[in-house]
């Protein structure tokens, strides 16, 4: 049986982002709206879901769009949602990681690799969190490059400081903004 997979835009104040969900929770989330946004979102559902029947339906995401405004306005530090996740076991077992770095702190992809004895795949890593299809509510942007560099964010990195600034990792002179 085919799933029915659900979206909306919300409106962050860092720019739209794309949120879909299935009955059991929230399943992708990518930076960006429009025909580009949509296309990958029917990309995914057919890959991961088998499935091209994607709904418009704001009334979905209440709750998802709430703990949204709230971790913006620097009122939330942990999401409640639930989630309904689409992965490798090894992408799945890194996401599960990822999600143990609380609000404010950053991590490491080494510090990933030994966390769930990996420790010779930091690379693999890099790919997973790459391919997160959760992004702020599996927290990809905590990881951060061995030397401390923020590398490589789905979003961008300039989407990627400004989410370490909110949860004051960073300060804006660290990263040159004005």
């Amino acid at each position: 049986m085919k799933s029915e997979v659900f979206y909306t835009v919300y409106q962050s104040r860092l720019g739209p982002i794309t949120l879909a969900a299935t009955d059991t929770g929230v399943c992708w989330v990518e930076f960006g709206e429009g025909d580009a946004t949509k296309l990958s979102l029917m990309r995914w559902a057919k890959k991961w879901l088998h499935t091209e029947n994607i709904t418009y339906a704001p009334e979905v995401f209440l709750k998802a769009t709430e703990q949204l405004d709230e971790y913006f306005a620097g009122e939330r530090r942990e999401f409640t949602l639930p989630l309904d996740v689409y992965g490798t076991p090894f992408q799945k077992l890194v996401w599960n990681q990822l999600r143990q770095i609380p609000y404010g702190e950053t991590k490491s992809y080494k510090d990933i690799a030994l966390a769930i004895n990996a420790a010779k795949a930091v690379r693999a890593i890099g790919g997973a969190n790459n391919k997160n299809p959760l992004s702020i509510f599996v927290p990809c942007h905590r990881v951060i490059g061995s030397n401390g560099a923020l590398v490589g964010y789905g979003g961008g990195l300039d989407i990627k400081e400004h989410l370490l600034q909110l949860e004051g990792v960073l300060e804006r002179s660290e990263v040159g903004l004005t």
